[in-house]
């Protein structure tokens, strides 16, 4: 009953979220090259966003973008045009916003479109995924429709950040795989309870899945892995190994190859420190806890991730790509099977929240649009 209130509640708010200048770009968002400083790839800006937060293709090349604010937004393959889908009841103060934006492994057939956001309730807040279907049959007045929550983060709490809710699908197209943050309250991530700190495998209906490795020692049944803290970025590679990347504290942003069951040591271990100067003991071997594969202080405030897949780039097949928020960068790694070291990190001049595979196989990232960052698309071909 509660959601099926809440899904009407969301299809009121996204039938009131046109835009009469939807079709029309504002100013500046016209394609022009910039100089690339001795990177090798060409930056073209293709279009300029309100605080965008994820980004993923359609098929025919369009784009979904989600901006901070609640917007999922459809944008043109070129950039030039855009129209608003949905505004999304998000509580977008601090980190929260709306989130994440993945199309279904049937998205061909069923059209659907899983979301995430930040939402408050009775208690606090936490952050919710969520799925509608893309209503495509008349051109220009797109809508996502049918829009329902599947599944919420709990407990909820108090506070503004490390939401995290990044989603990727398993190579089977059977499970969804969520990223829950421990809120910046520490002691959740090792709570076995809890879903906060945490990375999980859900059915495509938002359930906990079956067979999850730790529901028989008495965790959330939803719980693949665990003693994560604000994981933004999560993705496949071809082999079906499943990556995760995450803000350490003081110190400490990880790289984690994610298996079933597994600890992961926060708040209990890291590779930095608190904020306060409390020292956190390092990863050590056989401590018990999984060790990133990667690590880097000082950080670079890692946001979205992708394994790279395409022929433009093919130096680059197989490795991961990482948006850097403080460091306003993009991190290259270097992937080989199951393990990883560091490659390049190419100074970009502003925040990057996202980076996404175009179909081209060329590489688009999304300045974050906070603390000086405009919040431009930005399309990355070799250099000439």
């Amino acid at each position: 009953m509660a959601r099926s209130l809440f899904a009407a509640g969301l299809l009121a708010a996204s039938a009131c979220s046109a835009d009469p200048q939807a079709a029309t770009a504002p100013a500046g968002t016209e394609p022009a090259a910039m100089t690339n400083g001795g990177k090798p790839f060409a930056e073209t800006v293709v279009a300029d966003f309100d605080s965008p937060w994820a980004m993923t293709f359609l098929p025919d090349g369009r784009m979904l973008v989600t901006e901070k604010a609640g917007q999922l937004l459809l944008v043109a393959a070129d950039g030039k045009s855009r129209l608003t889908l949905a505004t999304l009841p998000v509580d977008s103060a601090g980190q929260g916003g709306l989130m994440d934006v993945v199309l279904a492994p049937d998205f061909a057939r069923s059209k659907r479109v899983y979301l995430s956001w930040s939402a408050a309730g009775d208690g606090g807040k936490g952050v919710v995924l969520a799925r509608g279907v893309l209503d495509d049959a008349a051109a220009g007045s797109e809508k996502l429709r049918q829009i329902e929550v599947l599944f919420r983060a709990t407990p909820l709490v108090e506070g503004n950040g490390h939401y995290s809710g990044r989603i990727a699908f398993s190579p089977d197209g059977r499970y969804l795989f969520f990223t829950n943050g421990e809120r910046q309250k520490f002691d959740p991530a090792q709570d076995p309870k809890a879903t906060l700190g945490k990375v999980l495998r859900l059915t495509l209906d938002g359930k906990p899945a079956p067979g999850n490795p730790l529901a028989a020692k008495g965790f959330h049944p939803a719980v693949w892995s665990y003693g994560h803290r604000n994981l933004l970025g999560i993705a496949f590679d071809s082999a079906g190994n499943l990556w995760e990347q995450e803000m350490g504290p003081k110190g400490g942003d990880e790289l984690n190859l994610v298996l079933p069951g597994r600890n992961y040591g926060y708040p209990k271990v890291s590779n930095g420190d608190h904020y306060d100067g409390r020292p956190i003991p390092d990863h050590s071997p056989g401590d018990g806890f999984e060790a990133p594969k990667v690590f880097w202080t000082p950080v670079i405030s890692p946001g979205g991730l992708m394994i790279y897949s395409g022929d433009m780039f093919p130096q680059w097949k197989g490795d991961a790509f990482i948006g850097g928020l403080s460091s306003q960068a993009l991190v290259r790694v270097d992937l080989n099977g199951t393990d990883a070291r560091k490659g390049d990190q190419w100074d970009m001049g502003a925040r990057i929240r996202e980076v996404e595979q175009a179909p081209d196989g060329s590489i688009y990232v999304l300045e974050d649009g906070q603390r000086g960052s405009q919040g431009r698309m930005i399309r990355l071909t070799p250099a000439q």
